[in-house]
């Protein structure tokens, strides 16, 4: 699309150089997203993925142009480059859950919530919503550690739903997992990006995968 403006999420020219096994790599990546739009990022290990990822959330800085265009990153309009991590209103699913071990499910979905000043009530009352959305009803006063990789990161995604994120990041979220269940939660995963209509960039090395959950694929490497 030659009119960035018109795009809900725009990122130009974010650069990152780094070293690995002796050798220098390095990732310049540009892509605009429409609202509602899940796009994958696919391609093998060590190509830059997940360091796109971490440059959008604001994990990682990006390099400043050397004649080849300054980095740009905009959400809505607004310029993420200076807005810290936490206030970029960006969302991330990673490939370990990393659920709060001494909560149950039900308050790990509503931590974000909680955190934002909803009341205990009300918080709980929408992550068990969020819960039955994902089949997770019954398991709403589960530990952590009594859940499956696939019922932990069912919980992983309703916690990142819950607070509304304007951008859903997935850093090969279902990688860890078999065939057939990450066939499985790939279909979760697009289904529930459908009815809550989030934009999102999937990071994985599987074709199948991103066919699955996304609705165009960007190859890299």
């Amino acid at each position: 699309m030659d009119n960035w403006n018109d795009s809900y999420f725009q990122a130009r020219n974010l650069r990152k150089t780094w070293q690995s096994e002796g050798q220098r790599l390095q990732v310049d990546f540009s892509l605009d997203l429409q609202a509602g739009e899940m796009v994958a990022l696919l391609g093998p290990s060590g190509c830059g993925k997940s360091t796109v990822l971490r440059l959008i959330a604001g994990l990682l800085a990006p390099e400043a142009g050397e004649g080849q265009g300054s980095p740009v990153l905009r959400l809505e309009g607004r310029n993420l480059l200076p807005v810290p991590p936490g206030k970029r209103q960006i969302g991330m699913v990673f490939q370990q859950p990393s659920l709060f071990p001494h909560l149950r499910t039900d308050d790990n979905v509503a931590y974000g919530l909680r955190c934002q000043g909803v009341g205990k009530a009300e918080s709980r009352r929408q992550a068990m919503a969020l819960l039955e959305g994902f089949g997770m009803k019954d398991f709403a006063r589960r530990r952590p550690e009594t859940l499956s990789g696939g019922e932990a990161q069912r919980v992983s995604l309703a916690r990142t739903l819950i607070v509304k994120p304007k951008l859903i990041l997935f850093d090969e979220p279902l990688s860890a997992l078999d065939a057939p269940l990450r066939r499985r939660l790939a279909q979760d995963i697009r289904r529930m990006q459908q009815e809550f209509g989030f934009a999102g960039i999937f990071v994985t090395h599987d074709l199948e995968e991103a066919q699955l959950v996304a609705d165009r694929i960007l190859r890299m490497g």
